[in-house]
């Protein structure tokens, strides 16, 4: 899709395209993302903070004024667009973990998040899942509050999104549909980065299984229909899950990812071999130089590669892109996995073009590709932009092949 605003900036326009798809579940209104990103300087990290910081506060300062007034939809409906917003405004500053208004910024995303999730009937539950001596942030969505046993979704972010995003991203369309949604933040994710330091982890399984335990100790979940689903980098990390969890009915990645090495390897001179050997080694000056002119001059480098260092828990950019290594589905993971699998592709994926078909095709497991196009204005990444189409096509593939399982039972 042409970038409507931000014309050199990939990267701020795929974050206010973002923030366009999730009008659809009410997670932005378009005058209010149109007024800000009109504001905003292109490129400038602190001009996009600045900019959507004051529209998130001016949301839910009129949220709280009709709460305390007792207009209940109109609150609920202002604390969700200031949660997303909120999650906008912190977006780009991740080059420094110390800066202060990232994590305020987050902070207050969650706080609109849950005054709307204590506003919707049923409510939505926050939840702390047990893992490793700690939690992980989550939601339990509820289709009604009769506790009758229903296909269940368990889902979670990718790279750089929220557990609260989720609503927008695929949590609100599965309640609509009769499933209960289990949706959570696992490490390297926000909630467990920004209050207890977890990073990333490759063996993704290891996470995906506790979580799995407490949806399956819960009375209104099905433990014969529980799918789970992964959106952005969450497209590899739920197969690399259903490859070694096969207690799942189902995983959807949305979308589909095979290996995160490629997108550093392929900016790095010479073979995959060489590639690798050189992110890797102990030192590589010459790198780190064209690293930090890639910075400089590739806005999607720029913030992929400062962010990355931030989840990762990486030093330097280089040594991001070598831990990206351990992330990929190839040496026969993927072909482990046995539950149906629906991979979507978006025709110009800015991050992973390609990954989606490279995935499927790897699968030996029952599966279904799902093509996204320019023409339905969903060629971009997760469909941005195209939220209501992509997931009525998810579901309903979730409905497919969730009640094929269930008859057969």
């Amino acid at each position: 899709m042409k970038n409507l605003v931000f014309p050199d900036d990939a990267q701020f326009w795929y974050e206010t395209l973002r923030s366009f798809g999730h009008i659809t579940y009410g997670g932005a209104d378009f005058g209010e993302v149109v007024s800000t990103s009109t504001r905003i300087v292109e490129g400038d990290y602190g001009s996009w903070h600045d900019e959507w910081l004051d529209t998130s506060d001016r949301v839910a300062a009129e949220a709280r004024q009709a709460l305390e007034k007792g207009h209940l939809v109109s609150a609920r409906d202002g604390f969700l667009r200031a949660s997303n917003y909120y999650r906008s405004a912190e977006f780009f500053l991740h080059g420094n973990p110390c800066d202060p208004r990232h994590h305020h910024a987050y902070d207050r995303s969650v706080e609109c998040f849950h005054a709307a999730a204590a506003l919707f009937t049923p409510r939505i539950e926050p939840v702390r899942i047990p893992y490793e001596g700690t939690t992980l942030p989550g939601y339990l969505y509820r289709v009604d509050t009769s506790a009758a046993s229903r296909p269940t979704v368990i889902m979670h972010n990718g790279f750089d999104g929220t557990v609260e995003e989720m609503y927008f991203f695929g949590a609100m369309a599965g309640v609509e549909r009769g499933y209960n949604i289990l949706a959570f933040d696992g490490p390297g994710q926000p909630g467990p980065l920004h209050h207890d330091g977890l990073v990333f982890r490759p063996d993704w399984e290891n996470v995906v299984g506790p979580v799995l335990d407490f949806a399956l100790a819960l009375p209104e979940v099905d433990g014969d229909r529980v799918a789970l689903l992964g959106n952005s980098m969450g497209g590899l990390l739920a197969p690399r899950a259903a490859a070694f969890e096969h207690r799942l009915a189902a995983v959807v990645a949305l979308d589909g990812v095979h290996d995160l090495g490629r997108a550093v390897t392929n900016i790095v001179p010479g073979d995959r071999d060489e590639a690798e050997r050189r992110l890797r080694a102990a030192s590589d000056p010459e790198l780190d130089a064209q690293l930090e002119h890639l910075i400089a001059a590739n806005p999607v480098m720029r913030w992929a590669l400062n962010h990355g260092m931030y989840v990762m828990g990486a030093e330097t950019p280089r040594a991001f892109g070598a831990a990206y290594l351990d992330y990929h589905l190839r040496d026969g993971i993927a072909e482990q996995i046995t539950c149906p699998a629906l991979v979507c592709e978006a025709a110009e994926d800015l991050f992973f073009a390609g990954q989606a078909r490279q995935l499927y095709d790897s699968l030996t497991c029952p599966k279904t590709l799902l093509e996204f196009t320019a023409e339905e204005g969903a060629d971009a990444h997760c469909q941005a932009g195209a939220q209501r189409l992509a997931l009525a096509r998810i579901y309903d593939w979730l409905d497919d092949t969730l009640h094929h399982r269930h008859a057969a039972g």
